[in-house]
């Protein structure tokens, strides 16, 4: 559910792994790909987002961040002995890996997305193990037993999403499946014994069919996460990097010391539940935007936070002002149109977008900036066969909820193309531009530098990527008035 105004009810601990040296790979894709939606569930989907990897891992990737076509990506990884394979959301906004199983009360049964989901069965796996309230896991959280708790009495959580939906179950101890890398663009077979929600019950969204999913994997900062249990077990470095590609599909997605390219970092704010940066001004054309001093400070329900999950951008209300001011006053004769009440669209007919409009700038503690070309911030929709319709993808944070208003919210649009580098190990964020359908190198245990390269996986229900959406009639309506 990526960055969420969300609330853990977890119990935490530690966790074994099989020793097993080298780069993982798990396959990942889009959740969205391929497929017919409008604008208003691509905004439902970071409206709930925002109600919610020592050895080097590499995730193979699929889907497209942008906003006209998929709009999240998930991975295939493997649960259990024999394994069974399952599909779950890539998750830099939440923190552990959980995933439906049998006996579920309101799990999705299909998908629409055209995946086979599968429930996990813990009976059905000779590794797994049922996690106690009496056990480190659940003990560590609470700095000691909570009361009534008794050996049979299992370890349980719960995750209430800003949406209301919600997911509850217990904790298992299992194998995980993935491909570990052993040289240049090569894996072999890996496992590793982790941790992870059993989900009994889910609620709202989560038990939906149009968009379900077996489960989320969070790589958030918390011990609960995937990347943190392998990392505590001292068999991965706390290290992992992304880079999305939205414009031929899929990307990378490593585990481990990224040694080429090399990544400009920023500190990461401490403390907090999120990947939270200090944002220090924007800059529109090379012009400075003139805005209050303190709108950029960290605090409750304020900062900026880079979370890879979410598709837009969204910026608090005086600071999305300034920056549209900037960017139209280039553009003065452009007629906009409000599209479902959110978003702004016009038709340009002028050629390369890039050439008749300006290009954003972010800069960030520690010298860091994050350039965000037109082509980038503007998304490309088709009407009635007319191409020449283009959207905002920039957003104000002052109409989304009470709590979100005043934060900085960085997510796809900006962050694709880009190889984006979290260290959690010396609590850094970084990104550079660069080609994500190639490769990067990651240094294992052993200090040598294996290339991890792209991947772009399909779903059961199409092979290729949309480049442009396909309106529902409502939107069509809307926008026939660009063409007559």
């Amino acid at each position: 559910m990526g960055l969420s105004w969300l609330f853990f009810l977890l119990f935490l601990g530690d966790s074994l792994l099989v020793n097993v040296s080298g780069n993982i790979v798990f396959p990942v894709q889009h959740k969205f790909k391929g497929r017919e939606r409008n604008l208003s569930a691509l905004k439902a989907h970071d409206v709930r987002r925002h109600g919610r990897f020592l050895f080097d891992i590499d995730l193979e990737l699929g889907g497209n961040g942008q906003p006209s076509e998929t709009g999240l990506y998930f991975a295939k990884l493997g649960l259990g002995s024999p394994p069974k394979d399952y599909y779950v959301q890539v998750d830099t906004g939440s923190d552990i890996l959980w995933v439906n199983c049998v006996g579920c009360k309101s799990c999705p049964k299909k998908s629409g997305l055209g995946l086979d989901l599968t429930l996990y069965d813990p009976k059905s796996s000779s590794t797994s193990s049922l996690v106690a309230c009496d056990q480190a896991f659940c003990t560590s959280t609470y700095n000691g037993q909570l009361t009534g708790c008794r050996p049979e009495v299992l370890c349980q959580y719960e995750v209430v999403y800003g949406d209301g939906s919600s997911t509850s179950g217990y904790f298992v101890n299992d194998n995980v499946q993935f491909d570990r890398v052993t040289g240049n663009l090569q894996t072999a077979p890996g496992n590793g014994s982790i941790i992870f929600g059993c989900g009994a019950k889910q609620s709202g969204e989560l038990g939906t069919s149009s968009e379900a999913l077996d489960g989320i994997l969070g790589f958030g900062q918390a011990n609960s996460s995937m990347l943190s249990q392998l990392a505590s077990a001292g068999k991965v470095k706390k290290i992992f990097a992304h880079c999305l590609d939205n414009v031929n599909g899929g990307g990378i997605f490593a585990i481990g010391e990224v040694v080429k390219p090399k990544v400009n970092t920023t500190p990461l704010v401490p403390n907090q539940a999120h990947y939270n940066v200090v944002l220090k001004e924007i800059e529109v054309g090379g012009d400075n935007l003139s805005l209050p001093s303190d709108v950029f400070d960290n605090g409750l329900r304020k900062g900026t936070i880079i979370d890879s999950g979410t598709t837009l951008a969204y910026l608090p209300q005086v600071v999305y002002g300034e920056l549209m001011s900037k960017i139209l006053a280039q553009q003065p004769g452009l007629k906009l149109r409000t599209v479902e009440q959110q978003f702004s669209c016009f038709q340009y007919n002028s050629g390369n977008v890039d050439d008749g409009f300006p290009t954003v700038k972010f800069y960030f503690e520690g010298s860091l900036s994050l350039t965000v070309y037109p082509h980038e911030y503007l998304f490309q929709i088709s009407v009635s066969n007319n191409d020449n319709v283009w959207c905002f993808g920039w957003q104000n944070g002052g109409d989304q909820t009470k709590d979100g208003k005043d934060i900085t919210l960085l997510g796809d649009l900006v962050l694709s193309n880009k190889l984006v580098l979290y260290d959690l190990e010396q609590q850094t964020i970084g990104w550079t531009e660069y080609n994500c359908s190639s490769s990067i190198k990651v240094k294992d245990n052993s200090g040598v530098a294996y290339s991890v390269g792209a991947h772009n996986l399909s779903s059961a229900s199409t092979l290729i990527i949309g480049r442009k959406l396909t309106f529902l009639l409502l939107v069509i309506a809307t926008l026939l008035s660009f063409i007559n």
